[in-house]
């Protein structure tokens, strides 16, 4: 039985009018099951608040009051694309490329497709339910067969849209592997993007991420992977944050061997907000991860770190893993909120994190203005080269960029 409108207003707890206007969207799209337990997961919660303890630090229902446009389109340009396939999606609709590399094949699918845990990501579940359009697509299914001939590019941007939500969902197939980049540059009240990875045995992935919001939109980005036996995946993001924005990944370790790096840097300067989630659970014995974030905030920017690793008992055996968390206070006034866990249950593990936090090293400030470097340059150089380890694993083609786009943020605020 399909539910009315009326029907979902009752499974919300005190809808607040941006929560109304997404259950009126959800209500125009087509009728369809898997839409609507998505929606029903997404309703469990509403639009994540401050009380849920996953999002004490980053309030979207007190952040979103009312899906409406912003005041500016996108914030920046994409990552250069030379040589890559570019998928664009807008509030219109999706751009695919003429041309796909080898290797890569997509599938356009119009009927909502179903969303695993969908109650763990609230709004990876709303992505899920939204992303459709009537008679138009509802996910875009990337599949990879072999080892693509050149990288693939996501582009969602708006212009003073209300809303921009997509999915996507990439199928590795064995021994394939893919460079993904993905520029996520605002210019909408409201996005959300939902990426759905399965990598199979001995696939590999590098992606590579820019998110970049104005201080009057909301932004999330939730991706979910499976790793198969002995699949690599590689991540790399750089956020500069927006009213409030969040990067979640959930990954699990599915099969034996395989490996995951997580690495990350925010740079957020007043008003903008930059929230790193991540949830690895190995659940597969001889699995690695490897995780780096690094942040620097002035006054009344916030950054927020949440990282857990979870070792069930018998089958998260070998396990080795290591979470680090390293902040920068620039200013009096920054804000920083970190809750790096290591859950285990297995007995024969490697497992370790770390998480600090504080202000430049007057050491080096010194050492430097000694040898006639300006004190606001030096702070600049030296958090560059501060955050710049954890993008060192960035895709050849644009890790430049990305510490071109950190570059030019500091020498405009900090400097």
């Amino acid at each position: 039985m399909v539910l009315s409108v009326t029907d979902l207003k009752d499974k919300f707890r005190n809808p607040g009018p941006a929560e109304l206007e997404l259950i009126a969207r959800y209500a125009m799209l087509p009728e369809s099951g898997q839409r609507e337990r998505a929606f029903e997961a997404f309703a469990e919660t509403g639009l994540p608040h401050r009380r849920m303890e996953a999002w004490k630090w980053t309030d979207f229902k007190a952040a979103v009051k009312a899906v409406e446009a912003p005041e500016q389109g996108a914030q920046s340009a994409p990552l250069p694309a030379a040589g890559q396939a570019v998928i664009e999606f807008t509030a219109g609709g999706v751009t695919l490329p003429d041309t796909l590399p080898d290797g890569i094949q997509l599938h356009e699918r119009t009927d909502a497709q179903a969303l695993s845990d969908a109650e763990e990501v609230p709004l990876g579940a709303m992505t899920a339910a939204l992303a459709g359009r009537v008679g138009g697509l509802d996910t875009l299914i990337i599949e990879v067969t072999g080892e693509a001939s050149a990288p693939l590019h996501i582009v969602t941007r708006g212009d003073r849209d209300e809303t921009n939500f997509a999915r996507v969902s990439i199928i590795v197939r064995p021994g394939a592997s893919l460079d993904l980049v993905e520029s996520h540059v605002g210019g909408a009240g409201f996005s959300s993007f939902l990426l759905e990875l399965s990598m199979q045995e001995g696939g590999a992935v590098r992606r590579t991420v820019l998110q970049r919001g104005s201080a009057d939109e909301a932004q999330a980005i939730t991706a979910v992977v499976n790793l198969g036996d002995k699949s690599e995946y590689v991540q790399t993001a750089l956020a500069f944050g927006a009213k409030v924005a969040r990067l979640e990944t959930r990954l699990t370790h599915q099969e034996s061997g395989s490996h995951a790096t997580l690495n990350g840097a925010y740079l957020c300067a007043k008003g903008f907000h930059a929230d790193y989630t991540s949830h690895v659970r190995h659940g597969a014995p001889s699995s690695v991860t490897r995780q780096v974030t690094k942040g620097a905030v002035l006054d009344g920017g916030t950054g927020v770190f949440q990282g857990k690793f979870h070792v069930p008992r018998t089958i998260g055996q070998h396990t080795d893993a290591d979470m680090q968390h390293q902040a920068l206070l620039l200013e009096d006034g920054a804000e920083i909120f970190a809750k790096p866990e290591l859950e285990i249950y297995a007995d024969d593990v490697e497992c370790a994190h770390g998480n600090t936090s504080g202000a430049l090293d007057p050491n080096q400030l010194f050492y430097m203005r000694q040898r006639g470097i300006p004190e606001a340059q030096a702070r600049a150089l030296l958090t560059e080269a501060f955050v710049s380890e954890a993008l060192e694993e960035a895709n050849d083609g644009v890790r430049d960029a990305l510490l071109d786009a950190a570059r030019s943020f500091l020498a405009e605020t900090v400097a």
